[in-house]
């Protein structure tokens, strides 16, 4: 098993290889789930983003809402917000500038077993109301979750978690970057289950290497 997963983590690592002048930083990300009834769920997160390793902050976000099941655990749609504060340094400078960004999104979840892997797609399209400018934006997001030591993701069960995420502005220029993940995990039960991975970050200018620390909560 611990061969597996070690081979499962490098086959990702080479695509982003090429990244040698991105500085690592460090992703440490809540995301919380409570079931209101068997229709509607509430959607809650907290991101804090660093430039290294936790001290130095470069974004913190804020996002809850509202969800509605389509079909029983399989497809969702939601309607929510977002606070974030970004912390951008100015060019050739130490110093650093507050941005402040609110915004409203609309998604939908759908998921998918293609034998003992866990699919998942998520469409977002996002209104960004970042200080007196206003953006639209659509996300897709693909990933995979395959189990290693059982059939599926259930209690005590190891994991390998992938995925892609690609961002599209609607004006301007329309790729606005690209979030590939790979890591590893561990479901502790059908409430709580840890995640530490890797992902690289593609802008149109750059790259940016970043460690994510995760923690999933169902309640």
């Amino acid at each position: 098993m611990k061969r597996l997963l070690f081979l499962g983590i490098v086959m990702f690592f080479p695509i982003s290889g090429h990244s040698q002048d991105s500085n690592l930083g460090n992703w440490l990300l809540y995301f919380g789930n409570m079931k209101i009834n068997n229709d509607w769920n509430w959607h809650n997160e907290v991101q804090y983003r660093s430039y290294n390793v936790i001290d130095d902050l470069e974004q913190l976000l804020i996002r809850t809402g509202i969800g509605y099941n389509l079909t029983e655990n399989n497809n969702n749609a939601l309607l929510g917000y977002g606070y974030i504060l970004s912390q951008n340094y100015l060019e050739d400078s130490d110093d650093k500038v507050n941005v402040n960004e609110h915004r409203i999104f609309q998604q939908f979840i759908t998921r998918q077993n293609i034998g003992t892997i866990a699919v998942q797609h998520r469409y977002r399209f996002e209104q960004r109301f970042i200080e007196s400018d206003f953006r639209l934006r659509f996300r897709y997001f693909l990933s995979l979750n395959i189990p290693l030591n059982n059939k599926e993701i259930i209690d005590n069960t190891v994991y390998l978690s992938a995925y892609n995420e690609i961002f599209l502005n609607t004006t301007g220029d329309i790729f606005d970057r690209d979030r590939l993940y790979c890591g590893a995990g561990y479901c502790l039960s059908k409430a709580v289950r840890f995640e530490v991975g890797y992902m690289n970050q593609f802008m149109p200018n750059t790259n940016r290497d970043q460690i994510n620390i995760v923690s999933f909560v169902n309640f």
